[in-house]
């Protein structure tokens, strides 16, 4: 690996620790049980989540949803659900949801999040992998009807008795329950209607399911979710019950929020940062979770007003959807206040924040956050870096074909380890994917500095290198996204005869928005060095793109596109 031109080598190894875990301050109970208890004790007639329908607003209080997660655990164990049984969640941002996360973490089981943008063999994929005993689902999920969609991978589905599905497609998935039963019949025998299933639960004691929970340990498995997919099939990701109690319980002292939080999220909780982020930086302060099943820019903007929401969590391709809004123009959003800098909101004529959101570097195999900086941390100490360790965690960047660490402001591979990181990949042998020291060696870019500040510069994969230098797309797409009129950026590094690389931004304007490549590249010069200024800027359609099932454009085909959009006369 090179060193940075711009940051003298130094002899210092590039390792860094932050502070031992037990230093963390704000941390609470270590498994999902006892959080939930937790947060439900000490906020207990506060409201918790709302949703609203097209006839109503349910709102629930921090003590319905204990009540509710209750209800769900109680039937579980009547189910059958045992130690680390794995309970399947197919369901939008709605109540059932959480209730059904929490309910199998109280059982005793391991919540496992599946995509509801899954396709049929998408799907068949993730139930097959997961192994899940039961599967709690939404039935219709926009244009999808999953009752359908499951009985036509197994038949058997159409004639099995309620919880005695006996599958050679799905040998561990036994029972299959459903909400949104009222709109029509299933019409498959073995899927049972949320109702029903609830009622099984009447004859299991609370205090069952009070015994079951208190075995819950910190080490024990707490849920499993699946990677985006990028490159090949999604793999399945198992945490440990402190992993995710950590982050909920950090999240609030690095953003820096009030119990004034009410969270408006429309982005499925089987994301590993949904899951992570929104659910802790709300309730671990006593706030509001403000739910929609599915992204709709109008509805979320009417949502945001009508609910006072103060904090969004959205995309990026989201933030520009709601800038286009009809009701953009109208709407009143005083209300918020912790919105992230630079995105559209932050320009809406009502709203008046001075937020910022924390620096911080994460994956899911690190279930979000590994280096962050609080959120009150001053501009001069965070810089332009992406955090550092936080407690109980230790990374190292090492050189990608040897594993030697690299001295302090040489760019590698980093790697991480600490009490966050995963348990292990599904039917993957640890000492398969962590080094002989117990580091996941993550395949992102960047280096540390003398200060111990990570400087995370995207994929490995993804790094241009041009006329022998290394150039960072994420730095180039930070600045350009700033630019008016572009709706999306992403940069990519194309073949070249004697650079090796030259450095294209893909760019989809605003619609209505005419851009110019000329007028792009000189607002670039002027703010990056020349090696980094893009030699061509592409203009694109948004359905040009070919996005990840998290809405994360792939670069490999975006590169492919440009390629063959420039042609044989490149610069």
């Amino acid at each position: 690996m090179e060193a940075d031109a711009s940051s003298p080598m130094s002899a210092k190894a590039s390792i860094a620790s932050g502070l031992p875990l037990s230093a963390e301050p704000g941390l609470g109970a270590l498994s999902i049980p006892g959080y939930l208890r937790e947060v439900t004790s000490r906020f207990a007639e506060r409201e918790a989540l709302v949703w609203r329908t097209e006839s109503a607003a349910l709102r629930w209080t921090y003590a319905t949803l204990w009540e509710r997660s209750v209800e769900v655990a109680r039937a579980l164990v009547a189910c059958g659900v045992g130690k680390d049984s794995r309970v399947g969640i197919l369901m939008t941002n709605r109540p059932e949801h959480l209730a059904a996360a929490f309910g199998t973490a109280l059982a005793g089981g391991v919540i496992v999040t599946l995509n509801t943008f899954s396709t049929a063999p998408e799907l068949e994929y993730l139930l097959d992998a997961s192994s899940v005993s039961i599967l709690l689902f939404e039935r219709r999920v926009v244009s999808k009807d999953f009752s359908a969609i499951l009985g036509e991978l197994e038949p058997a589905i159409h004639t099995a008795e309620p919880g005695r599905l006996l599958s050679d497609r799905f040998p561990f998935l036994r029972r299959l329950v459903m909400i949104d039963t009222t709109q029509e019949p299933a019409g498959a025998r073995a899927i049972e209607p949320w109702p029903d299933f609830l009622r099984r639960g009447s004859a299991t004691p609370p205090a069952l399911v009070a015994a079951r929970a208190a075995t819950v340990k910190p080490a024990d498995v707490g849920a499993l979710f699946f990677s985006s997919g990028t490159t090949s099939k999604p793999k399945g990701i198992l945490h440990s019950q402190r992993a995710v109690a950590i982050q909920w319980w950090r999240w609030p002292r690095l953003m820096g929020v009030g119990d004034d939080v009410r969270c408006w999220t429309a982005n499925g909780f089987f994301w590993s940062g949904n899951f992570s982020m929104v659910i802790g930086s709300t309730l671990s302060s006593g706030g509001t979770l403000v739910l929609q099943p599915t992204f709709q820019a109008e509805e979320a903007l009417d949502l945001m007003q009508a609910e006072r929401v103060s904090m969004p969590f959205a995309w990026p391709h989201q933030w520009a959807k709601l800038e286009e809004a009809a009701n953009w123009n109208t709407v009143d959003l005083r209300s918020l206040r912790y919105v992230e800098d630079g995105t559209p909101l932050t320009r809406h004529p009502t709203a008046k924040t001075a937020w910022q959101l924390p620096p911080s570097y994460g994956t899911t195999e690190t279930l979000t956050i590994h280096t962050s900086f609080p959120n009150s941390t001053p501009s001069d100490v965070r810089g332009s870096s992406h955090g550092e360790p936080l407690p109980g965690n230790t990374l190292k960047v090492v050189d990608a074909l040897t594993g030697a660490v690299l001295p302090r402001g040489a760019r590698g591979e980093i790697a991480v380890k600490g009490p966050t990181l995963m348990l292990g990949y599904l039917g993957v042998a640890r000492d398969e994917t962590l080094d002989a020291e117990g580091f996941f060696h993550t395949g992102d870019g960047g280096y540390l500095d003398e200060a111990g500040r990570l400087f995370w510069e995207g994929r490995l994969t993804d790094i241009i290198k041009t006329g022998g230098a290394n150039v960072s797309p994420r730095e180039i797409d930070d600045l350009l996204a700033a630019y008016p009129g572009v709706k999306l950026i992403q940069t990519v590094g194309v073949p070249h005869e004697t650079l090796g690389e030259i450095v294209v931004s893909c760019i989809v304007p605003h619609d209505g928005t005419v851009l110019e490549e000329t007028a792009i590249r000189d607002y670039a010069k002027q703010r990056l060095a020349s090696y980094k200024v893009p030699r061509r800027v592409l203009f694109l359609r948004e359905d040009e793109l070919t996005m990840t099932g998290s809405d994360k454009v792939k670069a490999g085909s975006l590169r492919q596109l440009a390629v063959e959009r420039l042609g044989p006369t490149q610069p």
